[in-house]
């Protein structure tokens, strides 16, 4: 027995030691890449002196998965732009948050201290609100780009790494485009509450019908618990996870599903809807307000084309992972919930998935197709313009330069009067497009699953980037005399915080940068801030925390 607690005692001052020399000692370096270092350390410790994910700063991978923090918002072309076009309509003394009916209008009751007389925060909903408002305004190109995950902190750790030292505590911050760009001095800033109206509502596939319409667990905002704003800790950072069990205080958090229905429609609706309410009833989302009016529309992904976030710009399911009837969707065929007159589809399409196969789905109902997960093969054929179908088809093809092969077909797409589609990524890798990671190369390290993905020459040829995605899709809108609406999305930032990995997570952030400033450029070239609205937010937040910003920048 002593010799046990000798033992026992002895292995506690050795890893009390371990915590202290992590604590006090410079990082090891392999080469000068810090931030990967820095990835890989935490992991093989299990901690790490500069950041955690979670509520315990001793755990660095404690929390995998998304908060009801607050997330940022940048607009462009907004400032002084008229009524419902300018952020300040609802921030600040003009939040929704501070008034009992719009709180209840919102979610059909009054959550638990959701009610704020001293909100400056705006919801998602208001972002559906601008962008209509920019419609009704006549506003000619109107862009939404959706940083899956990313919320301040992740920003801030993308800005830390840029400009290799920390410069700001709070606020818009800088040190990536969208924070830097001012538009001609129509640039704000704002943050908005993300939590859905329920999580925990099931739904059938088949009949496209709605369970238990309330859910488990309703949706809501104590912004005492929760921070008053993204860079100010709540009273309980268990809270933004939905704990403790027990509290009736508790709200849900979102899914990317129920967060983009907020901002492409303008309801709060129940986690994995698309673009449906509560009750399962079909929502009308500004991408179809956009085409009856005139405009080309289209949707731009990191990711699958018809994962959650992109699915929703356009598509109705009453769950996000019956994926290739939501792709049905997208491209103006019959689909389960349209099987007699299908939505017209987009103009553009363009997102990974490529080499993703599946024998069996029953996430997808029973009209799922056993081949490619996100399109059936099927449908693949029957929109190519070369089977007599509107698209344009470009997708990954071995020795081919992805990048080149798909701005050859937006020319082509363009010049016919066709539509695009593209479909890339990695079949290893769920679908996704390479990871940039921190130091712009393509080399990530393990994560929260201690793996790390590796890729070949012909993955980072055969595929463009997001960047090169974004180009494509201007390259087939821009001439409608209408104008356009595209959603674009950067959709590793939300995989790589799901892996609690810092590296992929900056370089994903940087990557999606590179993007906001195709389209920043496009509007200084071919037309202005007068007659342009971009917006760029998440659609919620995981749970990233930087304890030492310094040695972040090291």
């Amino acid at each position: 027995m002593e010799s046990q607690f000798r033992l026992g005692n002895g292995l506690r001052m050795l890893r009390n030691t371990i915590t202290v020399a992590l604590l006090i000692s410079p990082l090891p370096t392999s080469g000068g890449d810090h931030i990967r270092d820095l990835q890989r350390l935490a992991v093989e410790n299990g901690q790490s002196p500069v950041a955690h994910w979670g509520w315990q700063p001793d755990n660095y991978t404690l929390w995998g998965t998304h908060t009801n923090r607050l997330v940022p918002v940048y607009t462009f072309g907004t400032k002084g732009a008229g009524a419902g076009i300018d952020l300040s309509d609802y921030s600040g003394d003009q939040s929704l948050f501070r008034s009992q009916s719009k709180v209840i209008r919102l979610y059909g009751r009054v959550p638990h201290n959701t009610v704020n007389a001293q909100a400056e925060y705006l919801d998602q909903t208001n972002i559906f609100e601008l962008q209509n408002a920019a419609l009704d305004a006549g506003k000619k190109h109107i862009v939404l780009i959706v940083f899956d995950g990313m919320d301040w902190e992740t920003t801030r750790a993308a800005s830390i790494h840029n400009l290799g030292k920390v410069t700001y505590e709070t606020g818009r911050g800088t040190g990536t485009h969208f924070q830097d760009y001012d538009a001609s001095g129509t640039s704000q800033f704002g943050y908005a509450v993300t939590s859905p109206h329920n999580d925990g509502t099931t739904a059938d596939v088949n009949t496209q019908t709605v369970t238990n319409p309330r859910g488990v667990l309703a949706g809501g905002y104590d912004a005492a618990r929760g921070g008053p704003n993204p860079w100010t800790p709540g009273s309980d950072s268990e809270y933004l996870v939905s704990q403790p069990k027990q509290s009736p205080g508790r709200h849900a958090y979102t899914d990317s599903a129920s967060a983009a229905v907020s901002m492409v429609a303008g309801i709060k609706t129940y986690n994995n809807a698309i673009n449906v309410d509560v009750a399962g009833q079909k929502l009308t989302t500004i991408a179809h307000l956009a085409q009856d009016r005139g405009y080309s529309v289209g949707i731009v992904s990191s990711v699958p084309f018809s994962h959650a976030t992109p699915a929703t710009a356009y598509a109705h399911n009453v769950h996000r992972n019956d994926l290739q009837d939501l792709t049905r969707d997208l491209l103006g065929l019959k689909s389960i919930s349209h099987p007699h007159e299908p939505l017209p589809g987009l103009d553009v399409v363009i997102g990974g998935g490529h080499g993703v196969e599946s024998n069996v789905d029953k996430a997808q109902g029973e009209n799922f197709e056993p081949g490619t997960a996100y399109i059936a093969d099927s449908d693949l054929q029957r929109v190519d313009v070369a089977n007599g179908g509107q698209y344009v088809v470009a997708q990954r093809t071995a020795g081919v330069s992805g990048a080149a092969r798909l701005r050859e077909a937006a020319l082509q797409a363009a010049s016919s009067s066709k539509r695009l589609l593209g479909f890339y990524g990695l079949g290893t890798a769920k679908g996704h497009l390479p990871y940039q990671t921190a130091d712009g190369d393509f080399n990530p390290t393990v994560g929260r699953q201690k793996t790390a993905e590796t890729y070949t020459a012909a993955d980072l040829e055969e595929n463009p980037t997001l960047a090169d995605m974004t180009r494509a899709a201007l390259t087939v809108v821009e001439n409608d005399k209408e104008g356009f609406w595209l959603m674009i999305e950067a959709g590793d930032v939300d995989w790589a915080n799901h892996d609690n990995n810092l590296d992929n997570s900056i370089g994903a952030v940087n990557s999606g940068d590179a993007a906001v400033k195709v389209i920043t450029d496009w509007v200084e070239k071919n037309s202005s801030w007068q007659e342009s609205v971009l917006i760029v937010t998440a659609d919620h937040g995981h749970f990233l925390v930087i304890d030492q910003p310094d040695r972040l920048a090291e």
